[in-house]
């Protein structure tokens, strides 16, 4: 019997998320975004080593920052240096539910032109996702379509 690469319950990518005060993150992604945690393995002094949550079909790991870690939270880095994009139902219902927990949005929710109705948060531990259902297929397979602005060509 051969060893699968990918496994079982796992998407091939998965983000893995440094963070400060892990526990509490947990807390904030089970009551903003229905997550269900799948692991927690404690570490030193409290912290969490290793967590696993599942967020719909998806999952995300996290764990406390530790010395000689290969990652920082933003609070360490400054800012952050990648983003989530989640797609859901109801856009601005996640988003809405996301800053009752105490999320701040940085993009607010919108039709865009490649088709997505989308908006970004930063979670209260610095993490900025996107939050994106599906108007149309107005961009998919590599097709932009016109549009009155893109920000990368301001």
């Amino acid at each position: 019997m051969s060893v699968q690469p990918v496994p079982e319950g796992y998407h091939t990518l998965i983000p893995y998320l440094a963070i400060d005060d892990a526990a509490k993150a947990i807390e904030y992604y089970k009551k903003a975004f229905g997550a269900k945690e799948r692991a927690r393995m404690d570490g030193p002094r409290g912290k969490i080593g290793h967590a696993e949550l599942e967020i719909g079909d998806s999952v995300v790991m996290l764990a406390d920052s530790f010395p000689h870690a290969s990652t920082v939270p933003p609070s360490d880095a400054g800012a952050t240096t990648a983003s989530i994009v989640m797609y859901v139902e109801d856009v601005d219902e996640v988003v809405k539910k996301a800053v009752d927990e105490g999320a701040t949005i940085t993009e607010e929710v919108e039709d865009r032109f490649w088709g997505d109705r989308f908006g970004t948060i930063r979670d209260p531990f610095g993490h900025v996702s996107g939050r994106s259902g599906l108007t149309s297929r107005t961009f998919r397979r590599g097709r932009w379509p016109s549009a009155p602005s893109r920000p990368w060509q301001r």
